[in-house]
């Protein structure tokens, strides 16, 4: 069962508390936010080698282990992917930052949402649009690969603030048009509920088998996840049958302690049904 959860989930002072309760509930990966990570570094994505090696002994005390990374841009002001030359290059050295971090710390995947930052400006072309912001995630493609990580687009429903891979087919269709190893995809379920697609998350799933390196168990606008456990459990018993080897991570807002316990029983309740 290769079962996580986010931190974006619990406060920084809880994180002892409900590392112990994925512990508690056979989870054996961790996706992290830096910015709730390393709460006291001046930067959250240049932390001291007191707080790396912090971070690594609690992980070793839970066994756990990195997964995946979140809120890219966490920090970062004025960077729009298809914005001023300035704005452009601030986007793409915001990545690159979260890219660098996660070369350091090993963390295998990235997941790429940041809708606002990413929007396509009304009056610009979409095919143009579409190339530049090919050429610059194949630049960080690059980039990724050379750390030993992946960056997953994440589609991002328009509720989001977005019109750019609101859906999983256009991330799909997308990071096939990138054509690089180290850009994949987010399977993100609470954009399948936000965009009325659940019912054919195991179709769509299958588009995109081939390219999806993480899957987000969520719900629409974070809410705890997941809601029904049931319903979970048949798409991810497909998703484990095409041979998917990947990690399924809940993501969530904070709701306190004790929904953080109540999702894992949840999430791992479906899992352990997905793989009877």
């Amino acid at each position: 069962m290769k079962l996580a959860m986010s931190n974006i989930a619990w406060l920084p002072q809880e994180a002892d508390e409900c590392l112990g309760l994925l512990q508690e509930a056979g989870a054996k990966g961790l996706e992290i936010a830096p910015g709730l990570t390393f709460p006291q570094e001046a930067d959250p994505f240049d932390p001291s080698p007191s707080a790396v090696s912090a971070l690594f002994a609690s992980l070793e005390a839970h066994e756990l282990q990195l997964v995946s990374m979140q809120s890219l841009l966490f920090g970062v002001q004025n960077a729009r992917l298809f914005g001023t030359p300035a704005e452009r290059d601030t986007f793409e050295a915001g990545l690159q930052r979260a890219i660098g971090l996660a070369g350091r710390l090993g963390i295998p995947n990235l997941v790429m949402g940041s809708p606002g930052n990413r929007a396509i400006p009304e009056g610009m072309d979409r095919k143009e649009a579409e190339a530049e912001a090919r050429a610059l995630f194949r630049r960080l493609g690059d980039k990724a690969e050379a750390a030993g990580t992946r960056l997953a687009l994440e589609p991002n429903p328009a509720a989001y603030g977005t019109n750019f891979l609101t859906t999983l087919s256009e991330a799909v269709d997308f990071a096939v048009y990138v054509d690089h190893p180290a850009i994949s995809v987010n399977f993100d379920i609470g954009a399948l509920h936000m965009n009325e697609e659940f019912d054919q998350g195991a179709q769509l799933f299958d588009y995109g088998r081939n390219i999806v390196s993480h899957v987000h168990m969520s719900e629409p606008n974070l809410a705890p996840a997941p809601k029904d456990p049931e319903a979970l459990g048949e798409l991810a018993s497909h998703i484990l049958n095409t041979g998917y080897s990947g990690w399924f991570s809940i993501e969530m807002r904070q709701a306190g302690v004790a929904e953080v316990k109540n999702a894992l029983a949840r999430a791992a309740s479906s899992l352990r049904s997905a793989a009877a």
